[in-house]
């Protein structure tokens, strides 16, 4: 088979990347978990001094949690922008507690505070500090822009910041451009979402599988009081993002607005292979003290079908096809829920135009899947078209081998899919990572893409 280069992309890139929520998720978990798996500290530390941001400091270490040892980052914020978020018994409704020093260890401690950067700025910061610069979402935009963020981490970050302002709006009945981000916690959730896409873009994945998102119970405390859990933000980005909760048995927030976001943006499926083999593990610490290990794991993993296909390297799975006409259902309709059923872990979806009795227009939506989310995706069938009805049939299907490389262009990092067919080696690039190219340059899409299609046939030489 022929050999080829990969641009000097980390080991496990193309492999899918699973996430253990177990014990919740927030910005600084993930950003440790990648670290640990792998993402250079180096570049996320330079990047990060490009952004046009202070009143910050960045410390990366080793923790140990439940006897775990883990990698910790933590966005150590300068006195006139710390919100004093350490204090376990003030956040939880005790408002004698809020009294403290800010030495606290972090390795002690188990999550962030991202729940309270997004409300409007016509309200008084919880914790009594009086913040009267805000920044709206044009604002965050600015910011990230003006850094040495590559195009797809730059896309990513817009992206999770788009669906958390968008929660936010939701949430408080205003409009994107009304939802301000208080300086207060502004600061450290760009840093975090930020390190987050440049990690992700860093290790080269594209392919996130999150079964669920285990959160806790009873109230949290932010700028408007005692709010239950999850808080407002996490419902309605789970809610608009289809992404499954898990209620555990713990007292207190494990995910948080900025880690519900990341996974909103990142996730492409909720189903893991039957066997895979674990190829590497990164263990990231929370920083509050909850009855939970506080740790995020995320392992890149190796179906084992990759393993078990025929000599000539063709790789065989099951999947489901799922299919409905519609004959009275809008192009809006449609299109709003392909985009779930994506979203959501199908492996494609497409409409066909079709004649039904008397002679009346129609379509055939066909959902392909595995089986493990077809129930998932039935359900947005039948909330969400007007559909009475969903057929399902079973299917073998034969893979080429595939994996993800970057190439380099005169716009930036691009993604290609090289796929293997015996001795001869294709590569298709990849259209998010081409479209986000000639979105960010102006280029025109057609020369992006022949020149990441250009770059990626000479690696075979």
């Amino acid at each position: 088979m022929q050999e080829f280069k990969t641009n000097d992309r980390p080991a496990g890139t193309g492999l899918p990347l699973y996430l253990d929520c177990s014990s919740g998720i927030s910005g600084d978990m993930m950003v440790a978990a990648l670290l640990d798996l792998g993402a250079d500290a180096g570049v996320l530390t330079e990047t990060l001094a490009s952004l046009p941001l202070d009143g910050y400091s960045i410390k990366i270490s080793r923790v140990t949690k439940s006897a775990i040892d883990a990698c910790d980052f933590d966005v150590i914020l300068d006195e006139a922008h710390d919100n004093h978020d350490h204090d376990m018994a003030y956040l939880h409704g005790h408002e004698h507690s809020h009294e403290h020093g800010h030495d606290h260890e972090h390795d002690e401690h188990c999550h962030e505070h991202d729940h309270e950067y997004g409300h409007d700025h016509e309200h008084e910061h919880g914790h009594g500090h009086d913040h009267a610069h805000s920044r709206n979402l044009r604002d965050i935009e600015k910011i990230l822009r003006a850094g040495s963020l590559t195009p797809r981490a730059l896309d990513l970050a817009l992206r999770i910041f788009t669906i958390v302002a968008q929660a936010e709006a939701a949430v408080h009945g205003k409009s994107i451009d009304e939802v301000h981000f208080h300086e207060v916690g502004a600061v450290d959730s760009i840093v975090d979402i930020a390190a987050v896409s440049i990690c992700l873009d860093q290790l080269g994945i594209t392919e996130v599988i999150i079964p669920f998102l285990t959160e806790g119970q009873g109230q949290i405390r932010c700028q408007h009081g005692l709010l239950p859990i999850p808080v407002p933000a996490v419902t309605q980005i789970a809610a608009s993002h289809s992404l499954p909760l898990h209620i555990g048995s713990v007292q207190g927030e494990l995910v948080t607005p900025t880690g519900a976001a990341v996974a909103a943006a990142i996730r492409t499926g909720s189903a893991l292979p039957e066997r895979f083999e674990i190829v590497k593990c990164g263990i990231g610490a929370g920083k509050r003290d909850y009855a939970c290990a506080g740790i995020l794991r995320a392992m890149l993993i190796r179906p084992d079908e990759a393993r078990s296909g025929s000599p000539d390297g063709l790789l065989f799975d099951e999947i489901v096809k799922l299919e409905t006409n519609l004959d009275d259902c809008s192009g809006e309709a449609m299109g709003f829920v392909m985009d779930l059923l994506l979203k959501a872990g199908a492996l494609d979806v497409f409409y066909q135009p079709i004649y039904m009795k008397k002679n009346r227009p129609a379509y055939l939506l066909s959902v392909l899947c595995k089986e493990s989310e077809r129930a998932a995706l039935e359900e947005i069938l039948f909330r969400h078209t007007t559909t009475i009805g969903v057929r399902r049939q079973a299917m073998q299907r034969t893979k080429l081998p595939r994996e993800i490389v970057s190439v380099s262009t005169p716009w930036g990092e691009a993604d290609v899919k090289c796929v293997r067919f015996g001795d001869e080696v294709r590569f298709y690039p990849e259209y998010e990572s081409i479209a986000g190219l000639s979105r960010n340059s102006g280029a025109g899409f057609q020369d992006v893409y022949r020149a990441a299609q250009t770059a990626a046939e000479a690696l075979k030489k």
